[in-house]
């Protein structure tokens, strides 16, 4: 792998040690790195965002078992996407990525498109999510961020600071990326950086941008996931959905409304179904 000619010593020994961990002990049989199909790759970047890879696997493949085209999952009723997507959680991703699809299909004549503003253009892509389709699909080299990254690098270069910025880390990223294989660079620094996040104290947290992602169970989200899980197979009222779910009809009331917000579902003469 032909990294850039100006990386000094240090870098180009971390190089050598994140390629030497992939070549290793990277996870190179997942499905979706069996692939340079951009629908494929948005479809597992989409599913992979606060999801344990373990989880997407089998979601992923059956996914793509049932549309294994940006035509065909664009012609698919949103009902049947939600109902494949339970499991998955945040089910506002399943939305926005039956939307790309749409966007997709009629705006681009089922071409996906290869630049990042295009790519950040459709329903629900922010910059990761563009620039892993750009090194995954089409093996262009954007720098990247997000958790097992920030992991690496932290690690690497600023292993005293008690507080980095993200900023300071894509000045790294943009150093040490190679224009020859993006792809495997990036495959390589995902794997190292979820290797590091078991075996050491969590330093991704030191990042400025991180975020704590708040418990599960018994939380509003829990409820919304529950009430889809209801509307899918058909409609009902909130105080249906109350004894179903064994909520309060005030935490159902709120569920639905953050659903309806979303454009998730609608609420006909007091039935609660999905739009």
């Amino acid at each position: 792998m032909n990294q850039c000619s100006s990386m000094n010593k240090r870098e180009t020994a971390f190089v050598e040690t994140v390629l030497t961990y992939y070549k290793a002990h990277g996870r190179h049989t997942l499905p979706w790195r069996q692939t340079t199909n951009p629908y494929r790759i948005l479809v597992s970047e989409i599913m992979l965002q606060q999801t344990q890879v373990e989880r997407v696997i089998p979601k992923y493949q059956a996914f793509i078992k049932r549309w294994p085209t940006v035509q065909k999952l664009a012609n698919a009723p949103l009902r049947d996407v939600l109902i494949a997507w339970q499991g998955l959680g945040y089910n506002r991703r399943a939305k926005h990525l039956h939307q790309c699809a749409n966007v997709v299909v009629r705006e681009h004549k089922g071409v996906f498109p290869v630049s990042m503003k295009e790519l950040q253009s459709l329903p629900g892509v922010g910059a990761y999510t563009a620039g892993a389709v750009m090194a995954f699909a089409y093996n262009i080299g954007v720098p990247l961020i997000e958790t097992n990254v920030r992991t690496v690098y932290i690690h690497h270069f600023f292993k005293t600071a008690p507080v980095v910025d993200d900023a300071d880390i894509l000045k790294r990223v943009q150093k040490t990326l190679s224009p020859q294989d993006v792809r495997q660079w990036y495959a390589a620094l995902m794997d190292y950086g979820s290797y590091l996040k078991r075996t050491t104290d969590p330093i991704h947290r030191r990042s400025r941008q991180y975020q704590k992602q708040s418990p599960f169970k018994g939380s509003v989200r829990a409820v919304r996931g529950a009430v889809l899980r209801f509307v899918t197979v058909s409609p009902v009222t909130v105080l249906e959905l109350a004894k179903k779910t064994g909520e309060t009809p005030e935490r159902v009331d709120v569920a639905v409304s953050g659903l309806q917000k979303d454009g998730l579902v609608q609420v006909r003469r007091g039935r609660v179904m999905v739009r």
